[in-house]
């Protein structure tokens, strides 16, 4: 049917207060590993949030599409005829089969393998296979098309989309998050779009493990990836702690966790040539078109993620999502990222340096994806399960930071985007509707181009 759907919240009593007191800074066990909890989040949190779902590099031409996954319900998403993207879901409103089973392509329809019903474009019911069975009156086509989602929006080059038709605009959504995420989307001129493929792979983890450690874990950087550091930097170690010159910042659950150095991610792809480029070409052009701040933080050591399961990695352009496949298990989609208008062996080289280190195989990755996974069974343990994990170092460092939007505490060795990023998460799970989710400093620049934006934010 034709129509955005109705998602029904509720289910499990689950008291929320007791799982976790942020401002004492902890957080249950409970939360990385209780189905209860993890079927509740797919009612309260994928089946309503603004999800990304693809880059428009990926689907350029009409009939081009990818298939993914919001929350665990499979989606199709094709650009349509008018260059418009369309996002319904791939199953067959006939018996429920999967209609598309490709990762992407080019298709004039779609057409499931059950009983040969197939579907244009844009998921709607063009015919069926021996029509001739249905007396008149038995199927009214228009009301039997693969389902919509409730939105589907854009942000420079990002596919997002919403089940809820109550979810706020995508802009909205993101609020000043967008000041940060234009490092990597607005930097230059041609904007910027995905390279290399997909590269899929699963860890037995639960997904947000993965989101809030790129969401502000930089503490872990220095003692886990000491030796991958050093391969690729040719024997560097991770600079000193610096507290005065580093941040966290947080937008409704969305973080960047950075410093203002400028080259530490950038030296950790160990190429060279990449390194010139970004600092005698690309950072020039930033420097005019975003200002001086932004590009001292892109290529600084940083990682981020947008609520709920896309991360990156500015300076090193890994650019992925935590798909959840229940409470232990995450499938994760990964990506490079670019300019658009970078020179192709420019671009080749990242492409190389990214799978070296945050490939599969990644010297960074693997290093990465054997704590998130132990992080993860420990919890089986009944007692262990019943323990709580510390989330408090930083607690007291908020900082009124007259030029960085969001929620800014000062050190990148700190839980609190972690904190932030849990908030976020507590919000939506006990909230009924979007009326009852709290904005926590997120839209101070509402309806403002990033790009034009004064020096001091106070002055907004």
């Amino acid at each position: 049917m034709n129509v955005g759907t109705k998602i029904e919240h509720g289910g499990a009593h689950i008291e929320y207060d007791s799982l976790m007191n942020l401002d004492e800074g902890w957080v249950s066990r409970k939360v990385f590993y209780d189905r209860d909890i993890y079927e509740e989040e797919m009612r309260q949190i994928f089946a309503r949030v603004w999800l990304f779902v693809a880059h428009e590099s990926q689907i350029p031409n009409p009939g081009d599409f990818v298939t993914t996954y919001m929350g665990e319900d499979g989606v199709i998403v094709a650009r349509q005829r008018d260059k418009s993207v369309g996002v319904f879901i791939n199953s067959c409103p006939h018996r429920g089969n999967k209609v598309c089973h490709a990762d992407g392509g080019n298709a004039r329809r779609f057409v499931c393998n059950y009983h040969g019903w197939a579907f244009d474009i844009g998921g709607n019911l063009m015919g069926m296979n021996a029509e001739e069975v249905y007396d008149p009156g038995d199927i009214d086509k228009s009301e039997w098309g693969m389902q919509p989602v409730a939105k589907v929006g854009v942000y420079k080059g990002l596919i997002f989309a919403t089940f809820d038709p109550g979810a706020p605009s995508l802009e909205d959504y993101l609020g000043d998050y967008r000041w940060y995420l234009d490092c990597i989307l607005d930097s230059d001129e041609g904007g910027s779009e995905l390279v290399g493929g997909t590269m899929k792979f699963m860890i037995p983890m639960n997904w947000k493990v993965a989101a809030e450690n790129f969401v502000g874990d930089a503490y872990h950087a220095a003692w886990t990836h000491d030796s991958a550091s050093k391969a690729m930097t040719g024997g560097m170690a991770f600079p000193p702690i610096d507290f005065e010159n580093t941040f966290h910042s947080s937008a409704n659950g969305h973080g960047l966790e950075f410093g203002l150095d400028g080259i530490g991610d950038i030296a950790l792809l160990g190429r060279p040539k990449v390194t010139e480029y970004f600092m005698d070409v690309l950072k020039p052009r930033m420097e005019k078109r975003l200002g001086a701040l932004r590009s001292q933080i892109f290529g600084s050591i940083a990682s981020a993620s947008v609520f709920p399961n896309l991360s990156y990695l500015p300076g090193i352009s890994t650019f992925r999502t935590w798909l959840p496949k229940g409470p232990t298990m995450t499938e994760v989609r990964s990506w490079t990222i670019v300019n658009r208008d970078m020179p192709d062996d420019i671009k080749d080289e990242i492409t190389k340096a990214v799978m070296q280190t945050f490939g599969p195989s990644g010297t960074f990755e693997m290093d990465d994806g054997e704590n998130w996974e132990h992080s993860t069974i420990t919890n089986k343990g009944y007692v262990t399960r019943q323990g709580r994990l510390h989330y408090g170092c930083g607690i007291s460092r908020k900082d009124d930071h007259a030029e960085l939007p969001g929620i800014v505490h000062r050190g990148q060795f700190a839980d609190s985007n972690q904190r932030e990023f849990h908030r976020r998460w507590h919000d939506l799970m006990t909230a009924e509707s979007w009326d009852d989710v709290p904005d926590r400093r997120s839209n101070r620049l509402k309806g403002r181009e990033t790009r034009d934006l004064p020096q001091g934010l106070k002055s907004l």
